[in-house]
């Protein structure tokens, strides 16, 4: 097999893995592999995780091929590399639910009293999560975290930007209105 492999036709891929499948999945992982290791790098991960990405992306690769659903539309390294970033998405997405809300501190906790006015205190998490779960993680990925827009975009499943943004701002006003009618000296932070 010579450069011209990648021009391969879905039948031709077929034949490829079915009668040479070691040495084409080789010369893929060496033509691809470093590009799914650059991308996964840039976005915070590392080497361990770009070759799981990479070996589950070929996975998906090889079994559509020898169950003949490939339909390709596209260089294979393209292909391969669609599917490095939908699964790094979905990678950074779990990680990024490990680090739920307990993980804020403590000090933006739940209804406290003041000891020493005796008054209740309100706690801006409780209003936060009375917003519901899509609410509460865009805004805490967006104010606490920084995430980009992109990030939270991706994470949520919208096709662009403006669509998270639009929602980021729909959640930011039920929460303006949930503690509209408070003062402000009521909160603690």
């Amino acid at each position: 097999m010579h450069e011209a492999t990648i021009l391969l036709t879905n039948t031709d891929w077929r034949h490829a893995l079915l009668t040479h499948r070691k040495q084409t999945l080789e010369r893929l992982y060496a033509k691809v592999y470093p590009m799914a290791l650059h991308y996964v790098k840039e976005r915070g991960g590392s080497a361990d995780d770009a070759k799981d990405i990479f070996q589950e992306a070929l996975i998906v690769f090889y079994e559509k091929v020898v169950h003949d659903q490939l339909v390709l539309t596209a260089s294979i390294s393209t292909y391969l590399m669609g599917i490095c970033k939908n699964l790094w998405l979905q990678e950074l997405d779990k990680r990024a639910r490990k680090t739920s809300l307990e993980s804020l501190p403590p000090d933006i906790g739940v209804l406290d009293s003041d000891e020493e006015t005796g008054s209740d205190t309100i706690q801006l998490k409780e209003f936060v999560n009375g917003l519901g779960d899509k609410c509460r993680d865009i805004l805490v990925s967006f104010y606490y975290f920084g995430q980009k827009l992109e990030h939270i975009a991706a994470k949520h499943g919208y096709r662009n930007i403006h669509t998270a943004t639009v929602q980021k701002f729909k959640c930011l006003e039920r929460l303006r209105k949930a503690v509209s009618h408070l003062s402000i000296e009521r909160f603690h932070l």
